[in-house]
């Protein structure tokens, strides 16, 4: 493939077919009227072009406010591709070319990119995660079975000395993975560089007790030359993960990022819902992942199943099978799907068996934090439950004869009522 293909699912007052032709004119050579200088020779080099149209439906109103009016709205997909020497390997000029205009064009009334083909020639041009699994399990120390994590809470309030002293209790009972909150950054209440060099020192001092460092996701998001100077602060402490808020810093802000990092990059999607709740306008996540892959994201966030979250189990699902999936046909640039939100042990085995694999992070902060015998059992009861998972036993058996997952179980069993 020589390239670039986008799939959109649209609704237009002119016809699927037509809106196809616009949006390919408006996101290449084109504009509102042909100009004299768009030669045939000209957009046969550069403009977009139509590869599929398919009609699926119609609808009697827009889905979306509408400048043009119809009697009936027809509704489809639409396949469009461009040719890499417009754009090159730039993820920020490919993010405007794939989701730019289009989403204000007139002659649509609902549009969202379902999904995105990348040539090799893009996959190989970009950095890709410079760790993923394999890396972070390294770093870790989990050679097998999912990772367990957990997530500073409260997201915000406690001092630096809080956070680290919350950070060793959790890393003297076993957990592997630690995060701060996306809400907590760098303000005076909690400096990072305070924050990072306690943290550092309570998870030395408990390597010291079980001869394992916990991996610890401090959260730089910031202006770019800040996080390059919290990269080098992180390092010269030995920390060994840095956490980026994806739709904070960007495209270009998480490439900065990565081209200077020593670390993995743990990347939050908060915000994720203003681009993707919406079925008529938007971006799904195996389209944007793949972007964020390529600019070096070693961890993205999934959501989780039956999670807190407005996202149903197959959108958790997709997701979480997008990001383990080759970016490219020749290039993998895998990455490691990390379930949140709402997590439990009820959820553990499931996520397993929905990947067909254990190669994943699942943070739990309720689920760990609030287990009835404490957080030790509650990390207990999510290595439990994988247990039961890989030896094909259901779970509610299991429990029988372990009693931090029958504990878990009981505590946490609405959960998997929400999803």
């Amino acid at each position: 493939m020589t390239r670039l293909q986008a799939t959109y699912e649209i609704e237009s007052p002119v016809g699927v077919a037509r809106a196809a032709e616009v949006i390919a004119g408006e996101q290449s050579t084109g504009t509102f009227i042909r100009l004299a200088s768009e030669t045939d020779d000209l957009r046969a080099r550069s403009a977009a072009r139509v590869e599929a149209v398919e009609v699926t439906g119609f609808s009697d109103h827009p889905a979306l406010p509408c400048r043009l009016k119809a009697d009936r709205y027809e509704q489809g997909r639409i396949t469009l591709s461009w040719p890499v020497d417009t754009f090159g390997p730039s993820l920020p000029n490919i993010l405007a070319t794939v989701a730019g205009n289009l989403f204000e064009l007139a002659e649509v009334s609902a549009i969202r990119l379902l999904s995105l083909d990348i040539p090799d020639s893009i996959a190989a041009a970009c950095p890709g995660p410079q760790f993923g699994v394999a890396g972070t399990r390294a770093l870790m120390g989990v050679e097998t079975g999912p990772m367990i994590g957990t997530i500073v809470k409260p997201s915000v309030g406690l001092s630096a000395a809080e956070t680290a002293a919350l950070a060793g209790d959790l890393a003297r009972a076993g957990i592997d993975f630690i995060k701060d909150d996306e809400l907590q950054g760098n303000g005076p209440a909690c400096p990072l560089d305070a924050r990072a060099r306690l943290v550092m020192q309570a998870l030395d001092e408990a390597a010291q007790v079980t001869g394992r460092k916990v991996m610890y996701a401090f959260n730089i998001t910031d202006e770019v030359t800040d996080m390059w100077r919290h990269l080098e602060m992180l390092e010269g402490l030995g920390a060994t993960c840095a956490m980026v808020s994806l739709n904070s810093v960007g495209l270009a802000g998480l490439r900065a990022v990565r081209d200077r990092s020593p670390l993995p990059i743990h990347a939050h999607r908060n915000g994720w819902g203003l681009l993707s709740r919406s079925p008529h306008i938007g971006i799904a996540y195996p389209a944007m992942q793949k972007l964020w892959r390529l600019a070096g994201a070693d961890h993205l966030h999934v959501n989780g199943l039956a999670s807190k979250f407005t996202e149903p189990d197959d959108v958790v699902i997709e997701a979480a099978r997008a990001v383990q999936a080759p970016v490219s046909d020749g290039h993998d640039h895998g990455a490691l799907p990390v379930f949140s939100s709402g997590q439990t042990a009820w959820q553990v085995g499931p996520s397993a068996d929905a990947l067909g694999n254990d190669d994943f992070l699942i943070c739990a902060g309720g689920g760990i934090m609030s287990h009835p015998a404490g957080p030790a059992a509650g990390i207990t009861s999510f290595r439990q439950a994988a247990a039961a998972q890989a030896q094909g036993v259901d779970v509610r058996t299991y429990a029988a004869d372990h009693p931090e997952l029958a504990a878990a179980l009981e505590a946490f069993e609405g959960a998997v009522t929400r999803g």
